[in-house]
C-alpha cells in the first residue's frame, strides 16, 4: 500500500472514524483502524463491534492495499504533523512509514483480513433528512436519554418518521424531551411509520459528524436491527436497540388547570441563579409559586437562600410546585423561543413545557413532592 493525501483531510477522517473505538475493546483488533487505499481514496474504518464508522478521504494512490494500524496512536501522530502532504507506505511485513515534510514515523500494523466485515444495507430504502436541523434536534434531546437504565431501550433515542414529520424522543424517567421536524418524507411502500431506537452515544457521535450547511443532507438506511447513516464522506453503521420503547404519548397529560406563559431567557437565568444555592442543599430543590401574573422562584440551603421574581401571564389556577434544579434547568436552556408555556394540573403532576405556537418541541418534567 502506498498513498499521498492532505494531512488536514486525513486527520478529519481519522477523528470521525475513531469515534467508533471503544474505551474498553472486547478484542485487541478493535483498537485498530483499517486503512484501505483504492480508487483515488483512502478509506478509514473503525468498529467497537456494534458501531462502525467509515470515513473516506481523497488521496493519490500509488499502490492499492490495506492494513490495520493502531487507531488512537495513528490519529495522534497525524494530528501532530505539520500542514502539507502526508505519505503512507506499508510493506509486506505490515510496517508502515508515515512521512510529512521533515517528519518520519513508523508503525507496526496487522493484516487487514483480521478486521470484522462491515454490514452493508445500502440497498434498503433511503430516507433523506436535513443535517443541520437534525443536528440541532439531537442536541436538544440527548440530555434526557438515560445513561444507566435497567430498561435498555431508554439508553437510546426513539426516532419516528411519518410522511409529514420526524420525531426524536429522549426519556429517562424524570423528564422527557421531544423534538419535531416537519417535512415531506418518503417512506417505503406500504409503511405509514418508520421507527428506530438509536443508542444515545451513537446519536451524539453522529451529531458531531454532521455539518452546519443548510443544504447538506444525511441519508438513512434501515433494516430490522441496523441503521446506516451516510453523512457526507462518512458512513455510520450501528446496531439498533431491541425491544419496545415506552409509549410516550400515554405519558403526555391531556388536560391542565394552570398555564403559565413566561419569557424564556428571564426564566432560564432565574433558574440558574436559584440553582447556585439549591445545589448546596440536600436535595437540589427549587420551588416555583405562580399567582397574580407573578412567578416567584426560591431555593435555600444552610449557606443561604434565593428569591427571584418574574412577570408572567397566568391562566387558570395559582400553583406552588417544586423541581429538581438540574432537571428543570436542563430543559429550559434547550428552549430558544422568546416565550414558552408551562402547563400543569397540580403540584404532583408532570409539568409540560411547549411553544406558544406550533409543536416543534415538547418537554415534560416530573415535580418533586415536598411536605408542607
Amino acid at each position: 500500500m502506498k498513498l499521498k493525501c492532505s494531512a488536514q483531510d486525513l486527520i478529519i477522517g481519522l477523528v470521525n472514524a475513531t469515534r467508533a473505538l471503544a474505551a474498553r475493546p472486547s478484542s485487541p483488533v478493535l483498537e485498530f483502524v483499517k486503512v484501505t487505499a483504492a480508487d483515488g481514496h483512502v478509506v478509514l474504518t473503525c468498529t467497537d463491534g456494534s458501531l462502525t464508522i467509515r470515513a473516506q478521504v481523497k488521496a493519490e494512490v500509488e499502490e492499492e492495499g490495506d492494513i490495520l494500524l493502531p487507531g488512537k496512536l495513528l490519529t495522534e501522530i497525524v494530528r501532530k504533523l505539520p500542514e502539507g502532504v502526508v505519505s503512507l507506505s506499508a510493506n509486506e511485513k505490515n510496517i508502515t512509514i508515515i512521512k510529512c515534510l521533515q517528519s518520519r514515523s513508523t508503525l507496526t500494523g496487522m493484516p487487514a483480513e483480521e478486521f470484522p466485515l462491515m454490514r452493508d444495507i445500502i440497498n434498503t430504502h433511503a430516507l433523506h433528512v436535513p443535517q443541520k436541523r437534525l443536528k440541532d434536534m439531537i442536541s436538544r434531546v440527548i440530555f434526557a436519554i438515560a445513561q444507566h437504565e435497567s430498561r435498555q431501550t431508554l439508553t437510546g433515542s426513539l426516532m419516528e418518521v411519518t410522511k409529514g414529520e420526524l420525531r426524536l424522543v429522549g426519556l429517562d424517567g424524570f423528564r422527557l424531551a421531544l423534538q419535531t421536524m416537519k417535512g415531506d418524507f418518503i417512506l417505503p411502500e406500504g409503511r405509514e411509520m418508520l421507527k428506530a431506537i438509536i443508542p444515545g452515544h451513537v446519536m451524539s457521535e453522529m451529531s458531531r459528524i454532521m455539518s452546519d450547511d443548510e443544504n447538506a443532507m444525511v441519508t438513512f438506511h434501515m433494516d430490522q436491527g441496523h441503521l446506516m447513516a451516510i453523512i457526507g464522506e462518512t458512513t455510520v453503521l450501528t446496531t439498533l436497540l431491541a425491544g419496545e420503547y415506552i409509549n410516550y404519548r400515554q405519558i403526555l397529560p391531556k388536560d391542565w388547570k394552570t398555564r403559565i406563559t413566561v419569557k424564556c431567557k428571564e426564566f432560564e437565568e432565574a433558574i440558574e441563579r436559584a440553582s447556585l444555592i439549591a445545589r448546596e442543599g440536600k436535595n437540589n430543590l427549587i420551588k416555583i409559586n405562580a399567582e397574580n401574573d407573578m412567578m416567584r422562584i426560591t431555593s435555600m440551603s444552610d449557606l443561604g437562600d434565593v428569591l427571584e421574581e418574574i412577570s408572567i401571564h397566568l391562566e387558570g389556577e395559582a400553583i406552588e410546585i417544586a423541581f429538581n434544579a438540574r432537571y428543570i434547568g436542563d430543559v429550559v436552556k434547550n428552549i430558544d423561543d422568546e416565550l414558552c408555556m408551562l402547563s400543569m394540573s397540580n403540584a404532583v403532576s408532570p409539568c409540560v413545557l411547549s411553544p406558544v405556537e406550533g409543536d416543534s418541541y415538547l418537554y415534560l418534567v416530573l415535580p418533586v413532592r415536598v411536605s408542607n
